[in-house]
């Protein structure tokens, strides 16, 4: 801490300076003066920390320096005044308590009094200093956030978390230059999904694609009339303050001209193209919510105009629902091909069911109610197999959870299209592991029964499917007859067993033969000799 003495009497204030272990106490004399003036220009110079101060001086008392030097630095006010007075007057020191001062010590204080008030200027300059501190870094902290909280701000005012009141309030606490009478018009942006063969961009790249999106909106939108903000959504929210002077159809048409533009400028520096809902007119404080809503439904249309559009909110009418019956039997055909696994004909049906039930929309709501009836049919096969759906469709499962995802005709197609294909390779895979199984067990059933009459009509009995079946589903996985294989696995065994030492008599009834010389009819025409021979 650094410490100015005012004292005019040369003795005291040399012995002030010299007498007394300032340094021992962290205290550093920056300056001795021997009047007001003196002072005043030291003091503008050193700025210290703590001035001890005499009051009668000639040319400046230190009531008038005090005040000048409040007056001069105003921003200084981290400077503890200690008075050092020869006079017990009152009026000095109320005088000297309107400016400020910490102490007032009178003449002859002692050393130790004096440095003791001046310790107490220190410790309290200290702790006045960490506070300072605390809010400057809490300032700085308020303006680095001040961004996030103005766009949190604005996204909850657009999905009507506030009332008009809470709006003017808040927007005053966050800088925003809202009022009362002004009147808004709201746009969300969303860029279009990357092209599926697209060597840029891939998902991993979204945020990025978004921040440098957030970025040329701020460029090309003037901050005076239109706050762009993220949405958790979209890519964007642009609320519009209409200019109170300019008819409001002008300023729609100005508003729909502006986003146009973004859009185009999107695709000039991202080589993507991105689609905009825009609400129908403007509105008050109270109305943000309503038209945000306008515009999320206006975006929602893209589904219908396809990429890199600007659409206005239109008034929608009520179209007649529309009619699914014909779809039945479509429906039917395409259930029919995914159970058989037949993939060329289920997507035949997928086909004509697309032509039918989605070319025809002329709404997202008439469209994403075709994509609801897909969704159920898909979700209605998939569970009557038994499976789960997660496992079936992979990553096309967020779209099963929230078909508002799929916000396009090319992405809806491709949806349909994967998840048809998905169905078609998963009843394949859970057909050839099914069928493995059944060949496994029949095989092990060979093996443990060898020594007893196997035939293809007794093993499909024992697994409660017909013979027919069994006998192309063993030939399809093993690449051989039934009756070939056991033969194969009885003589086999026979040879083995013989070579063991066996007699003929007990390798026959151990392969499943009771009648020894039909034995060794069959065994002479699998091996080319009789099984004594081959014995021997």
């Amino acid at each position: 801490m650094n410490l100015m003495i005012v004292e005019d009497e040369p003795r005291l204030r040399n012995s002030l300076a010299y007498n007394i272990p300032w340094e021992e106490h962290g205290i550093e004399i920056v300056g001795l003066a021997s009047n007001g003036v003196e002072a005043l220009e030291i003091a503008e110079r050193k700025m210290p920390d703590i001035m001890l101060v005499d009051v009668q001086m000639p040319e400046m008392d230190g009531l008038t320096l005090i005040r000048k030097l409040k007056e001069r630095q105003a921003e200084r006010d981290l400077m503890k005044m200690i008075i050092l007075s020869g006079h017990d007057n009152f009026e000095f020191a109320q005088q000297a308590m309107e400016h400020g001062v910490l102490k007032y010590l009178l003449k002859p204080a002692g050393e130790k009094e004096i440095l003791q008030a001046v310790l107490e200027a220190r410790d309290q300059l200290r702790m006045e200093l960490e506070q300072w501190q605390m809010t400057a870094e809490l300032k700085q902290k308020w303006k680095e956030h001040l961004p996030n909280l103005q766009n949190n701000f604005m996204v909850h005012w657009a999905r009507g978390k506030y009332t008009g009141r809470e709006v003017l309030a808040k927007s005053k606490e966050l800088y925003l230059n809202i009022h009362e009478d002004d009147q808004f018009a709201v746009a969300v942006i969303d860029l279009d999904p990357i092209p599926a063969d697209s060597t840029r961009f891939g998902s991993g790249d979204t945020e990025l694609l978004q921040f440098t999106m957030y970025c040329l909106a701020k460029e090309i939108l003037l901050p005076s009339f239109c706050y762009v903000c993220t949405d958790p959504d979209y890519d964007l929210m642009l609320v519009f303050e209409a200019d109170p002077l300019r008819n409001p159809k002008d300023v729609m048409l100005f508003i729909n001209t502006t986003v146009v533009k973004l859009l185009s400028q999107t695709k000039e520096v991202l080589k993507l193209t991105a689609s905009a809902g825009i609400c129908a007119g403007i509105g008050g404080i109270e109305d943000m919510g309503h038209l945000y809503s306008q515009a999320c439904r206006a975006l929602q249309e893209r589904v219908v105009y396809g990429h890199n559009i600007a659409i206005p909110y239109r008034e929608e009418q009520s179209p007649a629902r529309q009619d699914m019956s014909g779809l039945l039997l479509l429906e039917k055909q395409l259930e029919v091909a995914l159970e058989t696994a037949d993939e060329e004909r289920a997507m035949q049906a997928l086909s004509q069911l697309w032509e039918d039930g989605f070319s025809q929309s002329e709404s997202s709501k008439e469209f994403h109610e075709a994509v609801l009836y897909m969704n159920s049919l898909f979700t209605r096969m998939i569970l009557k197999q038994g499976w789960r759906i997660r496992q079936v469709v992979k990553e096309d499962f967020a779209y099963f959870q929230n078909i508002k995802l799929l916000n396009t005709k090319v992405q809806t197609w491709s949806w349909l299209k994967r998840t048809v294909l998905n169905i078609t390779a998963y009843m394949k895979q859970q057909r050839k592991t099914t069928s493995h199984q059944i060949v496994k067990e029949i095989l092990s059933l060979i093996d443990q029964e060898i020594d007893q009459e196997i035939t293809l009509h007794t093993i499909a009995d024992r697994m409660y499917i017909n013979s027919s079946y069994l006998s192309r589903l063993f030939k399809q996985e093993t690449g051989r007859a039934f009756s070939s294989y056991v033969l194969e696995q009885k003589m086999e065994r026979a040879k083995r067993v013989l070579q063991e030492g066996c007699k003929v008599y007990d390798a026959a009834r151990m392969v499943g033969y009771r009648d020894v010389s039909y034995f060794t009819k069959v065994f002479r025409k699998y091996w080319g000799v009789n099984p004594g021979e081959f014995k021997m």
